[in-house]
């Protein structure tokens, strides 16, 4: 199974204002497990960044100059997606941009059921709890300290992280076997005289010294007639 965990960073909160899409990161996973596939790409808005959004991300006029355009960018984007199901944290701010732009460049639109909104995961895991990146990597013991500011990139990859939490763990398919796969593991009917193999090294105690005194002079006091003195 393949998915992308995706970000974008914005130049403001409405495309139907005037306002574009900066940059774009996403991490491929297959299988829940990242492959180490990502794309990530810089884009010109084509209009001045806003005070507001430049203390959000850091992404300046200067900087977004010489970056490509959305169109010259949108093709690897929709062949790097393809049909995979996209992890968005709030995903319709991301698909209502994307879409945006998409369609006002001639692309073909992303369907709106192929993201998966890990916000409303969150919100129905966590009930009543803060749901944002940052609450949920401080929630699961995932290290943020370098998203000094938003970055499309490095937000998808923590994103990735959280989102494998919210799925039951870092490992989600590791589940047990299902009964009758275990009966057929055991099932020693066809060779009867099957035995488990002793183990090559008896496995090293778990007890401290100090626990093993403890224990020896406990049972001390109970004389020789204590069960650990018998022998079978």
């Amino acid at each position: 199974m393949r998915e992308i965990v995706l970000d974008t960073e914005t130049t403001g909160f409405e495309p139907s204002e005037g306002h574009r899409i900066v940059e774009i990161g996403a991490v491929e996973l297959l299988n829940h497990l990242p492959t180490g596939r990502t794309f990530h790409v810089y884009l010109n808005p084509q209009r001045p960044m806003p005070k507001e959004a430049f203390e959000v991300h850091g992404l300046g006029d200067d900087f977004l100059r010489d970056k490509p355009l959305f169109r010259q960018e949108a093709q690897n984007f929709l062949d790097f997606v393809g049909t995979s199901k996209m992890i968005i944290h709030n995903a319709a701010f991301d698909m209502k941009f994307l879409n945006w732009e998409l369609r006002t460049h001639g692309f073909p639109t992303l369907p709106n059921d192929q993201a998966l909104d890990t916000v409303a995961m969150a919100r129905r895991k966590f009930p009543g709890s803060p749901a944002s990146l940052d609450a949920l990597c401080r929630r699961f013991g995932i290290d943020n300290s370098m998203r000094e500011k938003h970055g499309a990139l490095l937000d998808s990859e923590i994103l990735a992280e959280v989102y494998l939490e919210l799925i039951g763990g870092r490992q989600p398919d590791l589940v047990l076997a299902s009964a009758p796969a275990v009966r057929q593991i055991v099932d020693t009917t066809a060779d009867p005289s099957w035995r488990p193999r002793p183990r090559p090294s008896a496995l090293p105690p778990r007890l401290t010294e100090e626990e093993t005194a403890a224990h020896q002079a406990f049972v001390a006091k109970m004389g020789d007639s204590a069960i650990w003195f018998k022998r079978s």
